[in-house]
């Protein structure tokens, strides 16, 4: 891979996973306003599903596919992930969520590893515990025994686990596709619980909330599936590390949570463990 195209994969992965933080942090804004976290789920997948259908390119001859246990095992995974991550930060301080969180990318780093015969250099797999160390420096997480940090843990590893399934689906499947295949496999899967809940007086506010909620996360695992075709996910995973980074300016400037010197050194550690990574994969190519 060349440098050029190392760098649209970093930029890529990055826009990506600031797709998902913005998603999240209207997702966690809703459930401060008594949305129940399975709504703000089902609202997601829903909404998107209805807006990208049109532009998804989808044919006839592809909603076949739609019930290959690839494509709805994916789905399922992202399904858990997103209601396991909602429920938590309903209840717990976004930055111990996220430090649980990205247990995600070990997940997949070591699924790809042992089911997508990926082989990374002893200098990529460094790299990338570099990063995990970095993340801990940023989130310093107790990991308490709580219901809501047990949620957060859960869909990290459930979203691991759907990394590890894009990048296995990757080549079988458009990337249309797959992404309005979760869409439309998580709609239904939601819905039975979502027209049961109680909503709050709608606003204004909230509409726009649900819609960010939406739309944020479904351009983010579009473009992960986008990259997740160009590169090992071994090679992903530290790049998603970078979500943290948008986490916390987010943070700062929704939350008014402000990182401390130990968090800028982790920050500092995320960035080298991701822009190593690509170093190392220039060496390689």
């Amino acid at each position: 891979m060349q440098a050029r195209e190392l760098v649209r994969l970093a930029v890529m992965v990055f826009t990506a996973v600031t797709c998902v933080v913005i998603g999240d942090t209207a997702g966690k804004l809703l459930t401060a306003q008594g949305v129940a976290p399975i709504f703000v789920a089902w609202s997601r997948f829903g909404i998107a599903a209805v807006i990208l259908l049109p532009f998804s390119g989808l044919k006839r001859r592809e909603l076949g596919q739609l019930a290959d246990w690839r494509v709805v095992l994916r789905a399922i995974f992202i399904v858990c992930g997103i209601c396991s991550i909602l429920t938590a930060l309903k209840t717990e301080p976004i930055a111990d969520v996220f430090g649980a969180f990205f247990i995600g990318p070990i997940v997949s780093y070591v699924l790809a590893i042992l089911f997508l015969g990926e082989r990374p250099s002893t200098q990529r797999s460094l790299l990338l515990a570099l990063g995990f160390a970095g993340v801990m420096l940023v989130v310093k997480p107790g990991f308490g025994a709580t219901p809501g940090m047990g949620f957060a843990l859960l869909a990290g590893i459930f979203y691991g686990a759907y990394l590890a399934m894009t990048r296995a689906t990757a080549g079988a499947f458009r990337a249309g596709f797959l992404l309005i295949s979760q869409l439309l496999i998580g709609a239904v899967l939601l819905a039975p619980l979502g027209l049961q809940i109680k909503l709050p007086e709608m606003s204004s506010f909230l509409i726009v909330l649900i819609a960010i909620s939406a739309l944020g996360s479904a351009a983010g695992n579009y473009l992960l599936v986008l990259a997740n075709r160009s590169a090992e996910a071994s090679l992903v995973a530290p790049l998603v590390y970078t979500q943290l980074v948008s986490a916390t300016i987010l943070g700062v400037l929704v939350f008014g949570d402000w990182p401390d010197a130990l968090a800028l050194v982790g920050l500092v550690l995320i960035a080298f463990s991701g822009l190593g990574s690509l170093v190392v994969q220039q060496r390689q190519g």
